[in-house]
């Protein structure tokens, strides 16, 4: 009986039968027919010309063989890779280094000499791997080499023509403050640096597995409890490229403007419920999301109000141009176009659940880029609001370099929330103890001065702020006519409004004790200024009176989508009278319309009294009149009119007054009366 079938019946597999210590020295053989001769060969089983000497010894018949593929394809053009090897291996190399033995290669050659089919069939491999890394090392190359040459390409082309394509802007001083991290716009992240990992994503990894959306965005992340995404009808175009900035627009279809008439009509009814109606058949309608998310908040359903938000914020995301960018801040969105207002709310209610949420850093990242749409005309006004999230974040260095970047052309020291929050960050930048000395002394010094030209340019925020910080001032200072009530009620309502609206979001910033000595000796200051006669301070004062005359349009919309009782409070009348909508709160007077509404049939708008008594009674009269009629006051009124009386004759003469039952006097309860 052969060996090979002996070892069937014992059940035992090639390569595991017990070894003795001096077999581990052998010949490789081709096949199993070369097994049944290995008695004839030499009883240690060694290689030819290796007898007499002591042989590398492997546990595995073709190791050897695979050691050398791995040296091979470690080097590639002369250099090697820094792949990690198996532990045997590596180890297995080291142990030959170590040893130093002379006969490894010579083993090596005799046994490619012995075996010339897997020698060459090794060879061909270790070639076939070679090509592959060479391709792809060249392509990478030569890939790297081609993205160089477009861009200089592009470059030549932009400095010849003056044509400039949309793409990341230069990284000079004002676009730096305005670009958005995208790492940062994942509020898990920052979730993941409080609470660490595993509390964050524990839920989520097994959702990720069975997730159906395979479009990647950064604004938000898809639920499965969401409808199936089918595209509703909007899209974003470029408008056009200039001197370094892409302007684009958002656009509605045929079929998204029906849907947003329909929108329309269910917002003048008042109920929220025809909203809900319409999202089951336009389930990616922006404006209904966004009304809806508002009476859920409204009803304290804050869960279901942020879900509204972001399916809002995904279907937009999903329209985005090829080149538009949420990160350079070079793309403009126009707020005079309706279209375009949808993602600029979106995007701002995502940034104030996100700061309730407690993460300031990821909403602070949201702030600045719905700047970064519109800088220049800043329709939702956020310069009020990135100071606050700034100091939330603790991130002192780019509200400092927001400052100095944007003091020269936008004069942000103008608006009580930048002349208060920058010196208050200088302060508690030098209150961090990893900071050089003289770091901290500058920082320390540029506050104070800040404070002081704060407390000089707004002395009628002093006393309000420690009202809300529950701060008793001193006599001297509540009795002195500069920061006495008399400084609040002779600054103008614009500035009032400005400064309610600071109080009532940043004054818990103020409540450190270290920050109130601090403030108090600055406030000390100032008055000493005062009564010094220091001519800044009637400056300031003639200044206060020129600036603050009324607060422009974006101001207000601001307050009013900031909700904060006391701004809200010192809105004008003119604003208050107005109807203001969730999904577009004071729309600009310039707006820009890519498409009109079409005109309803106002059931008061035509008719006398005998017409509207008609028309209680058939509600389809103005319809039926209109369709009739033709245009007001035509040949065919007359007829409508007939032909209503006509209706009206048959519909009294079907009817009977003694199917009504008269309640009887003798019956006082009412019984059976009116059925």
């Amino acid at each position: 009986m052969s060996r090979r079938a002996l070892r069937r019946l014992r059940g035992e597999q090639r390569g595991q039968e017990p070894l003795g210590p001096d077999a581990l020295q052998f010949v490789l053989p081709d096949d199993d027919d070369a097994e049944e001769e290995g008695p004839k060969q030499g009883s240690g089983g060694r290689r030819p010309g290796g007898a007499g000497k002591e042989g590398v010894r492997v546990n595995n018949r073709f190791e050897l063989i695979n050691i050398e593929d791995l040296e091979d394809d470690l080097v590639v053009n002369g250099e090697r890779s820094d792949c990690a090897l198996p532990d045997s291996v590596s180890s297995g190399n080291k142990g030959r280094a170590q040893r130093g033995n002379p006969e490894a290669k010579q083993d090596e050659d005799e046994a490619k000499a012995g075996f010339p089919e897997q020698s060459n069939a090794s060879g061909k491999l270790r070639k076939k791997k070679k090509k592959q890394k060479n391709k792809k090392s060249c392509t990478g190359e030569s890939s790297e080499n081609g993205l160089e040459d477009i861009d200089r390409i592009l470059e030549r082309i932009e400095d010849s023509s003056g044509f400039s394509h949309p793409g990341p802007p230069p990284l000079n001083s004002r676009k730096h403050v305005l670009y958005v991290e995208h790492r940062h716009l994942n509020p898990d992240t920052e979730l993941k640096r409080y609470f660490g990992a595993r509390a964050v994503l524990g839920e989520q990894r097994p959702r990720q597995r069975q997730r159906v959306y395979p479009k990647c965005t950064w604004l938000t992340t898809p639920k499965s409890t969401w409808p199936r995404y089918s595209k509703p009808g909007l899209s974003m175009r470029l408008l056009e490229s200039k001197k370094g900035l892409s302007f684009f627009a958002f656009e509605h279809n045929e079929e998204y403007q029906q849907a947003q008439h329909k929108f329309l009509v269910a917002v003048e009814s008042m109920e929220p419920n025809n909203i809900v109606v319409l999202l089951q058949t336009s389930p990616y309608h922006v404006d209904s999301l966004l009304q809806l998310s508002d009476a859920c908040r409204f009803q304290e359903d804050q869960e279901m109000a942020r879900d509204l938000i972001e399916r809002a914020l995904y279907s937009m995301e999903c329209a985005f141009h090829p080149l538009f960018s949420l990160t350079s801040g070079t793309c403009r969105l126009d707020y005079r176009r309706p279209e375009n207002r949808s993602f600029y709310l979106a995007l701002y209610k995502q940034m104030s659940f996100l700061e309730k949420r407690g993460c300031p850093r990821t909403a602070l990242e949201y702030c600045k880029l719905i700047l970064s749409l519109e800088p220049d005309e800043d329709p939702l006004c956020m310069l009020l609001l990135i100071d606050h999230l700034a100091l939330r974040a603790r991130n002192y260095e780019y509200l400092i370099h927001l400052f100095q970047e944007w003091e020269a052309h936008r004069n942000l020291s103008q608006l009580p929330n930048f002349a208060f929050s920058v010196p208050l960050a200088y302060f508690l930048l030098s209150q961090q103890t990893d900071l050089p000395e003289h770091e901290l002394t500058s920082a320390r010094q540029q506050a104070s001065l800040l404070i002081q030209q704060a407390l000089t340019m707004f002395p009628g925020a002093l006393m309000p702020l420690l009202e809300c910080c529950s701060v008793r001032p001193d006599a001297t200072v509540a009795n002195h006519r500069f920061f006495g009530p008399d400084a609040e009620i002779s600054q103008p309502p614009a500035l009032s409004q400005l400064v309610s609206l600071y109080l009532g979001r940043s004054h818990f910033l103020w409540k450190d004790p270290t920050t109130m000595s601090w403030l108090e000796e600055n406030v000390r200051a100032v008055l000493q200024a005062v009564d010094a006669g220091d001519p800044a301070v009637e400056a300031c004062e003639n200044r206060r009176k020129v600036l603050y005359q009324r607060a422009p349009r974006n101001i207000h919309r601001h307050v009013i989508l900031s909700e904060i009782k006391e701004a809200v409070a010192a809105l004008p009348s003119d604003v208050t009278t107005q109807s203001v909508m969730g999904f577009d709160p004071l729309p600009p007077l310039d707006t820009i319309y890519s498409y009109v509404r079409p005109e309803r049939l106002s059931p008061v708008s035509h008719g006398n009294t005998i017409a509207l008594f008609f028309r209680s009674l058939l509600p389809n009269y103005t319809t039926e009149e209109r369709l009739e009629e033709g245009v007001a006051g035509g040949p065919n009124r007359n007829q409508g009119l007939i032909r209503l009386m006509l209706a009206l004759r048959d519909m009294m003469a079907n009817f009977h007054f003694n199917d009504l039952e008269v309640p009887r006097e003798d019956n006082p309860e009412g019984e059976g009366d009116w059925d």
